[in-house]
Order: C-alpha cells, then sequence, then structure tokens
C-alpha cells in the first residue's frame, strides 16, 4: 500500500525528491517495500526493534535517532496522535530548510486530520490517494517545532513519552495484575514487554525478587523504563519479547502482551509472547498474565502450560496465572 502510493506521487510528480543527499524514513514497519527510493541514500529511523532488525537485515542503514541533516524526509504515519506529530516535527527539523517531508499513512491511521492539521501551518502538495490512504509533502521549516515530543510525568510520578503506549498513565490491565501479584515472588523474573516501567516497579516491591529483567522493544519506552525503575536489580533489553532468550534460568514471567499494531487487533501478537514465555521458563516456572477477555488466548496457554487458573480480573481483563511450560518432544 504504502509503495503504490509512493511510487504514483513520485511518477505523476506530485511530490518531487532531491536528485542527491540523505533522506530519513521515520518509522516504517516490517514489510513496507521502499524499493521506489533510492536506497544508498535512505537512513530508516526507527526505535521499534523488530523492524529495526528486519530493516538492517534488508541492507539499510539502520538508526534509533537521525543526527546529520536530510534533502528529505519520509514519515510513516503511526496511529498515536502525539507520536505522528512528534515524528512530523523531528522529520521537519532534521532536513534542510525547504527540502521536502513527506507525509503517508492510512485513513484508519488518521491521515486525513494529519492533512488537515499540517495544511494549517504550511502548503502542501496535492494528496495522492491510493490504497484507503493518502501521500503529501511539505516544506521543512521550524514550523512544527512546537509538536515535538517532550516527556510527561504522570499522576503516579512516571516519566513518559509522546507515543509509548499507555503514555497517560497506566492501563488497567496493568493495574490489575500489579495487584494481583502475590506478596512473595520468585527470585529471577523476566518483565516482559516492560513498557515503561510501571509492573516493574511493582515487582521490585515484592518480597523474594532477586533479579529483574525488563524486555521492551520500543526503545523510547525503554528509555523511559530506566528513569522510572531504578533499583539495582533491574536489567534493560532493547529486545523483540518473542525471540529475546534470558541468560541463565529465570523462575517466572510476568506479561501484559501487546495486541494491535495497527488499529485492528492482532491476538497473534498476544499468542506469540505466550509461547515466548513458556519457551524461556524451566519446567517449574510460572506466567503472570493479564489479557482482555476478548482475545482467544485459552488455547495457547493450555498448549503451551500444562495448569492454567484465573486468578481474577474484571468484564474487560482477564488475570491468569499459567505454570509447568510444556517442553516440545525433540
Amino acid at each position: 500500500m504504502r509503495s503504490a502510493r509512493l511510487t504514483l506521487a513520485l511518477d505523476s510528480g506530485a511530490i518531487t525528491l532531491p536528485e542527491t543527499g540523505r533522506i530519513h524514513v521515520f518509522r516504517p514497519r516490517t514489510g513496507d517495500d521502499l524499493s521506489v527510493l533510492p536506497k544508498d541514500r535512505v537512513i530508516i529511523i526507527t526505535g521499534f526493534r523488530p523492524d529495526y532488525d528486519a530493516f538492517a537485515a534488508a541492507g539499510y542503514a539502520v538508526t534509533v535517532c537521525a543526527t546529520d541533516e536530510a534533502a528529505a524526509a519520509l514519515v510513516c504515519l503511526p496511529r498515536s496522535k502525539a507520536g505522528a506529530r512528534a515524528l512530523v516535527a523531528e522529520a521537519s527539523a532534521g532536513v534542510v530548510p525547504g527540502g521536502p517531508v513527506i507525509v503517508d499513512g492510512q485513513k484508519t491511521d488518521g491521515i486525513d486530520a494529519m492533512l488537515r492539521d499540517i495544511r494549517a501551518r504550511a502548503d502542501t502538495s496535492i494528496p495522492v490517494a491510493k490504497a484507503h490512504g493518502r501521500v503529501f509533502s511539505f516544506p521543512a521549516g521550524p514550523v512544527f517545532s512546537d509538536w515535538a515530543g517532550v516527556e510527561t510525568v504522570t499522576e503516579d510520578g512516571f516519566v513518559t513519552m509522546p507515543g509509548v503506549f499507555s503514555a497517560d498513565g497506566p492501563d488497567r490491565g496493568s493495574r490489575l495484575l500489579a495487584a494481583a501479584l502475590p506478596a512473595r515472588l520468585p527470585g529471577r523474573i523476566v518483565d516482559l514487554g516492560a513498557g515503561w516501567g510501571f509492573l516493574a516497579r511493582a515487582i521490585l516491591a515484592r518480597d523474594g525478587v532477586r533479579q529483574l529483567d525488563l524486555v521492551e522493544a520500543e526503545a523510547a519506552a525503554l528509555d523511559c523504563a530506566r528513569r522510572n525503575v531504578t533499583d539495582p536489580r533491574a536489567r534493560f533489553h532493547w529486545a523483540d519479547a518473542v525471540s529475546f532468550r534470558p541468560e541463565g534460568v529465570i523462575d517466572a514471567v510476568v506479561c501484559n502482551p501487546p495486541f494491535h499494531v495497527t488499529r485492528a487487533a492482532e491476538p497473534g501478537l498476544g499468542a506469540a509472547f505466550i509461547r515466548a514465555a513458556a519457551a524461556m521458563l524451566p519446567p517449574g516456572g510460572t506466567l503472570w498474565l493479564v489479557a482482555n477477555r476478548h482475545l482467544p488466548y485459552g488455547a495457547v496457554l493450555t498448549e503451551t502450560f500444562r495448569e492454567v487458573e484465573d486468578i481474577g480480573g474484571d468484564g474487560a481483563f482477564r488475570l491468569v496465572h499459567a505454570s509447568r511450560p510444556v517442553r516440545a518432544r525433540r
């Protein structure tokens, strides 16, 4: 979809790229076809580890933060409005004044609203519509500096950033899971998909914990977690939770898995987290999990753990304690 729109916009002359210079591409997703852009000039900018690894494996230059000025930029619109605005500000600040900043996205991710907001501040190219989305450009400049991502502090005193999950404060599922954890926990625990550290702080407040590994794929969220969790027992890993493997033996996993990348629910994500948790646990290991009740995790839980117990929740969320992971026969 993105490739079709970009190709049409460039071939029609609706958008023109400079003949030389770097092209910053912000937050493309794994599977995005960027072949319409000159690969030797493209620098992928993303803090999401699975996308970072995928584009690096495909031979692209990849970085978490841009350091050099670019001739042009492409913003692949995320679904978070605050995160999208922060990317537009970052892209515009990193391109030579007047250079093209291209914005591409699906209607379901708010591209129409973003177009209206940018048009209120800058001249834009004629939008090209295709495949349920739009692409357009505007000239780089300082007019979007007030959209720049700045940290916020929640009512509970946690530092967060625009675009990270539940940036306004702990989500209800995490609060329920934190309250349900027993007063004493095993010695070594993995917080799988740790976000900005709310559950980690709750885990470390329990007796018995000797080491906690916070595993988070989103670099910005993990940076916040480092500030929110200063306990020396905490270790931080910028990693894809699905492929992460701890060093040595762990005792338990605590997890509030994601279930969407776009606005549509993708239960396979949470199922992959559950399988990853089971794979990293020893035969006597345990999992504490919170998930939306409407998500079909029952089958994967019984496939991967011999004992699965509901331990509470509410009308929207299910709390699960699973133990004795099933080992695949060799």
